[in-house]
């Protein structure tokens, strides 16, 4: 089996604006966000689904998952804070955390094929990072 785009990101091979980083979990940003600040944190467990981790991954991921959403409101001064869990994008357990002011923002679809604000992310990466 390939490892898949995210454990590629986690050991480094492919550059990623990260957030934070424990023995469990790896957040960054996500190159093509729903809104500005908008993170994926992403279990180091290569499994596809969520709900096929081990209940301490799960837990891990979670509880990361709260931390960069308390960042995210703390730094971005963000009304809202939302988490989704898709799993269809890359067969890897990860959670979105997406800071947002109106519903129209959290369900806002970005261009998928733009090419990504290196700059503005790497700006969003400083100020968000642990």
């Amino acid at each position: 089996m390939n490892d898949s785009l995210f454990t590629r990101i986690i050991r480094g091979e492919i550059p990623s604006y990260k957030i934070y980083e424990d023995d469990k979990t790896y957040a960054f940003l996500d190159i093509h966000p729903v809104q500005p600040g908008h993170v994926l944190i992403v279990s180091k467990t290569e499994v596809e689904f969520v709900w096929d981790l081990a209940d301490e991954d799960y837990r891990a991921l979670m509880a990361a998952a709260k931390k960069v959403a308390r960042r995210l409101r703390e730094v971005l001064d963000a009304k809202y804070v939302g988490e989704q869990i898709v799993g269809i994008d890359v067969p890897h357990a990860h959670v979105h955390v997406i800071p947002f002011s109106t519903k129209e923002e959290f369900r806002n679809r970005p261009d998928m094929d733009a090419e990504p604000d290196h700059k503005a992310l790497a700006e969003m990466a400083e100020k968000l990072a642990f």
